[in-house]
């Protein structure tokens, strides 16, 4: 587990990281306004409990969140990092569960976009994100604003190699389905039973020759001829609400 704190900022980030009780919240920086409103919002909940609070003007949490250019909407908060999620581990504890879906990124380092995916995936059910470690930006303010509050009710499993975790997956009876623009075959007309890994690359370098040699299947996702491509984030937002749709 990393034992490093950070800082993660915004309404939704920070009351989702407080519900958590897997998260340890070292301290709360709030305005005098987002703590009423937070106590409002959550008249059920005790979420400021035994907590460390400061209580700090609109300017002084301008300031902590400067770099980063985020709307905190009043609320900061110091956290440390959850215990990362071992993914041999988490089969074996869902080994009766069926039509597991798996979502591997590779080359994607947009802390924006991870955090978008991770909302989606929490959205649509979505059972984990496989991540590299030493790439995923873990620590990234826009990645929790991105996310919405998602970081804490989806499963990210952080990895030394997306190739050996893709081997290993095979060898579980997952099937590897790679989504790549040079694909003939739009992901509709696939058959999605089983387990599966949908696999995404970065817009800007795709994904490497060896991971796509690994893969079971190549497909793509069809529009509009004129348009060259959508925002990562937003055709794996686009393909989980189908299988969503489809597996229920």
């Amino acid at each position: 587990m990393k034992k490093s704190s950070f800082l993660i900022a915004g309404k939704h980030a920070v009351t989702e990281a407080l519900k958590n009780p897997k998260r340890k919240i070292l301290r709360i920086f709030l305005t005098e306004e987002s703590k009423k409103k937070m106590n409002r919002e959550n008249q059920s909940k005790n979420l400021l409990k035994n907590l460390e609070i400061f209580y700090k003007t609109k300017k002084e949490l301008d300031r902590l969140c400067s770099k980063d250019q985020i709307s905190h909407q009043g609320m900061i908060a110091e956290i440390e990092h959850l215990e990362n999620i071992n993914i041999k581990e988490y089969l074996k504890q869902n080994s009766e569960k069926k039509n597991i879906t798996f979502v591997a990124l590779e080359r994607v380092t947009d802390p924006r976009n991870i955090g978008s995916i991770i909302r989606s995936a929490a959205s649509f059910n979505i059972d984990g994100i496989i991540v590299k470690e030493r790439s995923y930006p873990s620590e990234s303010k826009l990645l929790y604003k991105s996310a919405s509050g998602c970081t804490e009710l989806t499963n990210v499993f952080e990895v030394s190699n997306i190739n050996t975790i893709l081997k290993y997956l095979k060898s579980k009876n997952f099937w590897i389905s790679a989504f790549d623009v040079e694909s003939n075959k739009d992901f509709t007309e696939h058959d999605w039973s089983g387990n599966n890994v949908l696999l995404f690359g970065s817009e800007g370098y795709g994904l490497n020759y060896q991971t796509k040699k690994n893969s079971d299947f190549l497909l793509k996702i069809d529009i509009n001829k004129n348009v060259e491509s959508l925002n990562i984030s937003n055709t794996a937002s686009v393909i989980f609400h189908y299988l969503h749709k489809i597996k229920k």
